[in-house]
């Protein structure tokens, strides 16, 4: 049993008394497809076997009573008055009840008590993992019916009206949909997705966490959506079915926008191309190709990093050390940039030589440690028997 999962049984028994329903929800990777999600493009995540769990009984009155057992902290209030908390993480678990009375769901008070090894801060939805966690315990406690289309969008709503993070759907459709042994192309327009398999056969995906977190990455995440914003406005001028940049191909890019401002240009140009490549990468994995896989996630990460500029040091220099690697196939940064990890597609066999090679250069040139992540396909949110 994980330790995150035997943490909150324990404390839930010993703080409420009684048996509760305990829900898996995972983080996510997404293996290529960045900064295409809120640009109504495709994304190609995964769930992962790092995850918020959650144990979750009603109560018959108004109140709210969370336990965060890793944190060792206790969090009270009422189904009536969902106000925002200073706390920080309450917001999630909050965010999700004021989605439910918005939308005309009567529910009762309830106990819960969550914990997780998903790692805060490294890119893999720890927030997501937590909203799905409790919508999809919510919707089974008091049998409200919600089809998982349904959570996933309440939960991205919460992310986004409740705590205040304007996030595209990816997230929490990854944690709520994932399937073992498969990636999941997502259509962020339409929603439509299928999954695709996708056969490691002896290669782990590798998370080298930079340890950074600069604090431009939510100001610059605002300034990469208008921008992108603005390069639709141009475009529409002469293309007018174009909606978002999803509608544009990379010749209407050149013809519109290669005289504009270079950033929007660069910008657009960049969104456009990961599509593409997505789409490609998607066709390498039906064929088996994961090497011609690995070498689109490295053209990302280059186009993540000279042409929308969301890249650091860090993560460059990370990625260069994974080029230089004859057992990595593909390396990126991954998530919405300045800081985080670097994904990479690493042999088992030369993983553990790989790893020490890369963290001692890494401590060498910027003289910080790194975390390791090693990570593996799994299911989506579900109840644990």
């Amino acid at each position: 049993m994980k330790e995150s999962q035997h943490l909150v049984q324990k404390v839930f028994l010993k703080t409420f008394n009684e048996e509760p329903l305990l829900v898996r929800s995972p983080g996510r990777v997404n293996l290529i497809g960045e900064h295409t999600d809120y640009n109504m493009g495709y994304v190609l995540p995964a769930a992962i076997n790092k995850a918020a769990y959650m144990a979750m009984s009603k109560r018959n009155d108004d109140t709210i009573f969370i336990v965060a057992a890793d944190l060792d902290e206790s969090y009270t209030t009422t189904v009536s008055n969902c106000n925002y908390s200073d706390k920080g993480w309450p917001n999630y678990i909050i965010g999700i009840v004021d989605q439910l009375h918005k939308a005309g769901f009567q529910i009762n008070g309830f106990n819960a008590v969550v914990s997780g090894d998903v790692p805060l801060g490294a890119g893999m939805s720890s927030s997501a993992a937590l909203e799905c966690a409790t919508i999809f315990s919510i919707n089974e406690i008091f049998h409200l019916g919600l089809e998982r289309m349904q959570m996933v969008k309440m939960a991205q709503k919460a992310e986004n009206e409740f705590v205040g993070v304007n996030c595209g759907i990816m997230d929490q459709f990854a944690s709520m949909f994932g399937k073992k042994g498969h990636v999941i192309r997502l259509d962020c327009r339409s929603l439509a997705y299928e999954y695709v398999p996708f056969d490691l056969k002896g290669t782990k995906i590798v998370l080298f966490d930079s340890m950074v977190k600069h604090s431009l990455s939510s100001s610059e995440y605002n300034v990469r959506t208008s921008q992108c914003g603005e390069g639709v406005s141009i475009i529409q001028q002469k293309y007018p079915q174009v909606k978002t940049l999803r509608d544009a191909t990379i010749e209407m890019v050149e013809e519109c926008l290669a005289e504009e401002s270079n950033d929007i240009y660069h910008r657009c140009k960049y969104v456009v191309e990961e599509n593409n490549r997505l789409l490609a990468a998607c066709e390498d994995l039906n064929a088996g190709k994961i090497e011609d896989f690995g070498q689109k996630m490295y053209e990302t990460h280059q186009g993540l990093s000279e042409l929308y500029e969301v890249s650091c040091t860090e993560l460059d220099f990370i990625a260069s050390c994974c080029r230089k690697e004859s057992g990595i196939l593909g390396a990126r940064m991954m998530g919405g940039g300045f800081g985080g990890c670097v994904i990479s597609l690493v042999k088992e066999d030369e993983l553990e030589n790989i790893v020490k090679r890369i963290k001692e250069a890494y401590w060498n040139k910027m003289n910080i440690g790194m975390n390791v992540y090693i990570t593996q396909i799994e299911d989506g949110t579900h109840i644990l028997k």
